[in-house]
């Protein structure tokens, strides 16, 4: 989807925050009151549920993200000059991080698209009578922490807040 957030913003979720913002006229804390209030009151308060469900899952990813990112750099500023195993295994799980990120960013642009593949044809519409709405039809939780890293074991359950 060509909507103006670089592959390679750092930002995504400020990015897709602001673009929320504007789709529903609120702020975000305003729209998951709203939410929390009325999740199914009409088809808008559907839309955005679905959209405060998603945005929180990519800030906890982004938040997951920056954690790994941290230890990576942290494991890379005590290696020589070859990496070692445990430093390999923050490396790819700084990538599947990477990935839970960019997939859910993926799901809240997809859903704040009024006119994305699949929201206006005649198999979504059916679609969406028959089924009632599912969760993810993959794992959304959080990568886990890689075998044989030294960082503290609190380090790997906090989620902080998004930068």
């Amino acid at each position: 989807m060509s909507d103006g957030i670089s592959e390679d913003s750092a930002d995504v979720v400020g990015v897709l925050t602001e673009r929320i913002e504007a789709r529903f006229g609120m702020g975000m804390d305003q729209l998951k009151a709203a939410v929390a209030a009325a999740p199914t009151a009409n088809p808008d308060a559907t839309d955005a549920t679905d959209v405060v469900k998603w945005h929180n899952l990519l800030v906890e990813a982004q938040s997951v993200l920056e954690r790994a990112e941290d230890d990576l750099l942290a494991a890379l500023q005590t290696q020589p000059s070859e990496v070692d195993d445990p430093t390999m295994g923050l490396a790819h799980w700084v990538n599947a991080a990477v990935t839970a990120r960019d997939g859910r960013a993926m799901v809240v642009r997809w859903l704040l698209d009024p006119n994305a593949p699949g929201k206006k044809d005649l198999a979504a519409e059916r679609l969406a009578r028959l089924r009632p709405r599912t969760g993810p039809a993959v794992q959304t939780s959080a990568p886990n922490r890689p075998a044989g890293s030294t960082a503290p074991a609190t380090a790997w359950r906090s989620v902080r807040a998004a930068r």
